[in-house]
């Protein structure tokens, strides 16, 4: 977007062009303001202010600062052969203050691509700018500041800080994980959800309320390995744009993003959209955990909205009259379901009185391909006694940090195996790779068609089958897929349709 100024001579008159939004018209008296409060005085004349290109409509407070510098430009006060080649964004209060605004880490990056060489960002926003490499980012604090900065006293470049927040990471990356060794029991769910982290599997876990299934779904994150750098930039671009790296929360996340939107949440606050178009729940969860918690209670089609994403890994925003968008959406999807509306089919005393109708019904409510898309399915069952007894002395069970070694390696174990390949994890194998990374020999074959038989299973569940086995084989450092790793990944496959 380019901002250009014309001072002119003519009656008084502040008139901005090129599709501006209610927030960009609002930009001239909150421009005229900082002006005048700052102590640069706009004369009596004509000013025109053009938003480019014109077809396309502006949203936004970010256009406050570079109006405010070609004024400032026009009127004199700068240089125009200072701000040549300088991208410039930012709010600004009536005072004169700057004000951060969304999406500063994507323009950054795309100013690096494009060859800029330096950029004017609001302080709080300094800190993702300045993770740009080859990039200068100049804060100033308020327009006086600016003034000084093209004149006699320069601002010195900002330096990105360390990649771990000082305060408020578990906040912008949802709920803080659990200890995997506080869940008793469960060893069947414990190691289904160890064989997701590993290999970026979907899961869905099915069983009576109070089994621990919202429990293990705080476990997830803590057992995945951490963002990588170029992860964690990419995870970044979309924060920055949804406006979750202001104040203390600037700064890239380390550990992986968990969301957990309530089953009230619309199509639009998972897909994403709105006036500007900002990212959804699932574009949230990038390289990390999208838990649906309740999953019969959401929406249809809400859920249905999945079913894309969760294919291309990506998900295109559109509305009329605004350009589409198109962001990210490599999600895990961690969901938990009751086997009922009541929650207690097939669990042995509980006096379930759901009719085989209203059973049916519930279950109806989770499509057949939305399922048959989600690649581990297990049960969890009730929590005996003797998993909880606080007077027995039973020992724990492996602690997170113990888990997540294991997934680390297998982790690496996969992004080196498919170096140029655009994939780092077996879930995201397409049929073509399947071919050469997931061969199998006679015995194996013989398995999965027996499976596909009986099962009656649909080629897209043949493959999760080959996904699972892979991630199964690599979490135990075997090259090769076994009769034993297609034989787990088969019982995952409980609720396929």
């Amino acid at each position: 977007m380019d901002v250009e100024v014309d001072m002119g001579a003519g009656l008084p008159y502040f008139e901005i062009v090129g599709l501006p939004g209610s927030a960009v018209k609002e930009s001239r008296e909150r421009v005229r303001a900082a002006l005048k409060n700052s102590g640069y005085t706009m004369p009596p004349k004509r000013v025109t202010v053009n938003l480019a290109p014109a077809d396309v409509r502006k949203e936004g407070p970010s256009f406050d600062l570079p109006i405010a510098v070609g004024l400032l430009v026009s009127m004199g006060f700068i240089a125009a052969e200072r701000v040549l080649g300088c991208f410039v964004t930012g709010e600004l209060s009536l005072d004169g203050a700057i004000r951060p605004v969304s999406g500063v880490l994507p323009m950054a990056a795309s100013l690096a691509l494009c060859g800029a060489k330096s950029c004017i960002v609001p302080p709080e926003n300094a800190q993702e700018a300045a993770l740009v490499p080859d990039l200068a980012v100049y804060a100033p604090s308020s327009l006086a500041e600016l003034v000084a900065h093209f004149g006699e006293t320069p601002l010195d470049p900002q330096r990105p800080a360390a990649l771990v927040y000082a305060a408020g990471e578990a906040e912008q990356a949802g709920a803080g994980f659990r200890d995997i060794a506080e869940v008793k029991g469960q060893a069947n769910a414990k190691r289904a959800l160890e064989i997701a982290a590993a290999g970026g599997h979907n899961m869905l876990m099915m069983g009576p309320p109070g089994s621990g299934k919202t429990m293990l779904a705080g476990c997830l994150t803590g057992i995945m390995p951490r963002l990588e750098l170029d992860e964690a930039i990419e995870v970044g671009k979309i924060y920055s744009v949804a406006g979750l790296m202001k104040g203390s929360r600037a700064g890239l996340l380390r550990e992986r993003p968990f969301r957990a939107p309530h089953h009230s949440s619309s199509y639009a606050a998972m897909v994403g959209g709105g006036r500007a178009s900002r990212p959804g729940e699932i574009s949230l969860a990038h390289k990390g955990v999208l838990f649906l918690d309740e999953l019969p209670e959401f929406a249809r089609n809400a859920l249905e909205a999945l079913r894309q994403p969760m294919e291309a890994g990506e998900v295109t925003v559109a509305r009329v009259g605004v350009p589409s968008v198109t962001y990210p959406a490599g999600f895990c999807l961690l969901a938990a379901m009751n086997p009922c509306p009541c929650g207690y089919a097939g669990t042995a005393g509980s006096g379930c009185t759901c009719s085989p109708a209203e059973v049916a019904k519930y279950l109806a409510k989770v499509s057949g391909p939305l399922l048959d898309r989600i690649d581990i399915q297990v049960e969890v069952q009730s929590v005996r006694y003797s998993d909880i007894d606080m007077s027995a002395a039973a020992g724990s069970g492996e602690a997170s940090c113990v888990v997540r070694e294991r997934v680390a390696a297998a982790a690496l174990i996969q992004r080196q195996r498919y170096r140029g390949e655009g994939i780092t994890q077996n879930a995201r194998l397409t049929p073509a790779q399947l071919r050469t990374h997931c061969a199998i020999g006679r015995r194996e074959g013989e398995m999965l068609k027996l499976a596909f038989d009986t099962m009656r299973l649909s080629g897209r569940s043949y493959h999760k089958i080959l996904k699972l086995a892979r991630t199964i084989a690599d979490l135990a450092g075997r090259a090769d897929i076994s009769v034993e790793d297609i034989t787990e990944a088969i019982g995952y496959r409980t609720f396929a349709k």
